[in-house]
């Protein structure tokens, strides 16, 4: 399972400067909000909820909120993420993969996830 999201840094800009640190504790928990560092990286970590949620063919909703998944950095500065353990049980996830990246004022995130959809859509011709 694939997601993908993008979303203007600027935005997030403006949210912080408006917000503060209440607009960071609307999807981040305080170890999160620990390694964010600018608008940028926050708006990487947004991006990444939202991919993630996507990859499981969820969005952000009632079954996955921004709390059910937790971003954290890999001894070698890579993102990472955690799941709740009722998607992680949902889903029989086995791995995880996240790249977040920042270009042109925009911030990407691609998220992969090894596991079982409960709910297989069939094709039809």
């Amino acid at each position: 399972m694939i997601g993908i999201d993008i979303i203007q840094i600027e935005r997030f800009e403006k949210f912080l400067e408006r917000f503060e640190k209440k607009a960071l504790e609307k999807y981040l928990d305080k170890d999160e909000i620990k390694l964010v560092k600018n608008a940028q990286s926050a708006a990487g970590f947004f991006a990444a909820k939202e991919a993630i949620s996507k990859a499981l063919g969820l969005g952000i909703s009632k079954e996955c909120g921004f709390f059910d998944i937790k971003i954290y950095k890999l001894p070698n500065g890579a993102p990472s993420f955690t799941l709740s353990p009722h998607l992680v049980k949902t889903y029989k996830i086995t791995s995880v993969s996240l790249s977040i990246s920042h270009d042109g004022g925009f911030a990407i995130a691609a998220a992969a996830i090894e596991g079982e959809a409960p709910r297989k859509q069939k094709l039809t011709h």
